[in-house]
Parts: C-alpha cells; sequence; structure tokens
C-alpha cells in the first residue's frame, strides 16, 4: 500500500524525530538516533544497525532501496534535515553500544583514545581519519558529548559505524590497554620526544585529551612514553582532530616500511 505523505510539522513522529535531534536527552530516552543522508545511512546499515524509520522528500530523492520509507513534504522535510544539504533523506536508528571486553583486536592493534573530547565536530573528524588509517578501535574515556549527536555523525561522514568505537572511563581503558599488552603513547608537550622519533609498529594506543587542558595525570603517569608534534609558530598546539590525523598516519607510514 502506497504510503501517505506527511505534509505537517506537527506529526507526532516529526516532533519525536526533531527532539532526537536536538536533545541528548531524547536519545538516551528511547535509544534512537537520527541518520541524515544516503552515504550515512548506507553505512550505518552495513554496520549492521537497526533502522527504526526512513523519511524521504520525493522533491529531492526517489524512494530509498533499504526498506519501507514514508514520503514527507518539502516544509517537512526543511523542518527535519539537519543540514543544508538536499540529500532528501533522513532516517532514526536503534543505538548499539560496545564495550571493552567485545572488541576483538588484531595481533598488532592501532588504538586511538581520546579522553573527554567535548566538541562534537572534533570527535566526528578523528573517526573519520581513524577510518582513512585503518585504526582498530576509537575509545572515547569520560565522554562530555555523546556518539549519536548528529553533529558528530555529519563530520565523521559516517565513520563512526565503520571504526569500531568504545566509551569508557580512563581507569577501565588504561587496565584495558595494559592487559593486552597495548604501548600507551600520550600526545603532550611537556617531557616529550618527536612523534616521529617514537616507535609506532608494535600495538601502540595513541592517546590525546582536550585543546584546552590536554590530558590528566592518570593519562601521564600511565604512558610508556610521551610524544610531540613540533609547533614551529607562535602557537604551541593544533585541532585536536588534525593532531590525530598526523599521529594515526605516521603509525601508518611506520609499519609500511
Amino acid at each position: 500500500m502506497e504510503q501517505l505523505t506527511i505534509t505537517s510539522t506537527q506529526n507526532p513522529r516529526i516532533k519525536q524525530l526533531v527532539a532526537l535531534q536536538q536533545k541528548s536527552s531524547e536519545r538516551r530516552r528511547t535509544g534512537l538516533f537520527v541518520v541524515e543522508g544516503q552515504r550515512e545511512l548506507q553505512h550505518c546499515i552495513q554496520a549492521g544497525y537497526q533502522v527504526e524509520d526512513i523519511y524521504y522528500c520525493p522533491d529531492l530523492s526517489s524512494p530509498p532501496s533499504e526498506g519501507r520509507a514514508t514520503p514527507v513534504s518539502r516544509q517537512v522535510y526543511e523542518k527535519i534535515a539537519y543540514r543544508d544539504s538536499t540529500e532528501g533523506i533522513v532516517a532514526t536508528v536503534r543505538e548499539r553500544h560496545t564495550s571493552l571486553s567485545e572488541l576483538r583486536l588484531p595481533d598488532n592493534p592501532l588504538v586511538m583514545v581520546l579522553e573527554r573530547v567535548e566538541k562534537p565536530g572534533n570527535l566526528g573528524a578523528v573517526l573519520r581519519s581513524a577510518d582513512a588509517a585503518r585504526a582498530d578501535v576509537v575509545i572515547v574515556c569520560d565522554p562530555l558529548t555523546d556518539l549519536y549527536n548528529p553533529n558528530l555523525i555529519r563530520a565523521s561522514i559516517g565513520a563512526v559505524f565503520t571504526v569500531p568505537t568504545v566509551c569508557c572511563s580512563s581507569d577501565e581503558c588504561i587496565r584495558f590497554l595494559k592487559q593486552h599488552g597495548i604501548r600507551i603513547l600520550t600526545a603532550q608537550l611537556q617531557d616529550s620526544h618527536l612523534y616521529y622519533d617514537t616507535d609506532m609498529r608494535s600495538a601502540t594506543a595513541i592517546v590525546m585529551g582536550t585543546e584546552s587542558t590536554g590530558l590528566t595525570d592518570q593519562w601521564r603517569e600511565a604512558a610508556d612514553a610521551h610524544i610531540r608534534i613540533p609547533m614551529l609558530g607562535r602557537l604551541d598546539s593544533l585541532n585536536v582532530s588534525v593532531s590525530a590525523a598526523i599521529l594515526l598516519f605516521e603509525a601508518v607510514r611506520q609499519r609500511q616500511n
């Protein structure tokens, strides 16, 4: 049977979708989040996430092939679209959370660890770099943003679905890394060596903190080595996502030699 087009922005399903985009409390309450864009939705489905509802705007997109979808008017789509692009497809998806105990790492893993990163755009960009570098997992310690924030999904271009990602406390992460013999390299300015002089060919975790305060002493003390990126200008730091990309691809370079 042909689906009726939703034409009212006051439709209860539309109102809930908007609430899921805007409120982390609503995402926690329902266990749902929003994915916008064909590419992101494909990554999500390929990763095995459960799609609840799909909405598309016939003016902007053909009916998606991923299952039953509800058409919405142009006005309704403009209400539910989070970004300025006009792909014409939005879906609600069931959340999925992976624990450290569920990880299945290879013998020589490359791990990206982020402590207390609060900007979802930065975390999304790091996930994108982690996908490009084929990192085995991204571990987010003591997170200040949820993994299903729309800004994070948009910045990651779907990498939040392609890279195994775990949220946990710093205590749990340090214990996990030590138990699995993964060398901890903390990115910091003090008491550190240049990153390209540090061996990253064995099992390695690259650990980064916030741009404003860096890593806590807990991580500095747990580290096997401290590394830094040379800063030749007047500023003393890079955006955390840029730094993460530099360090991840140094590990890639070393492992290819």
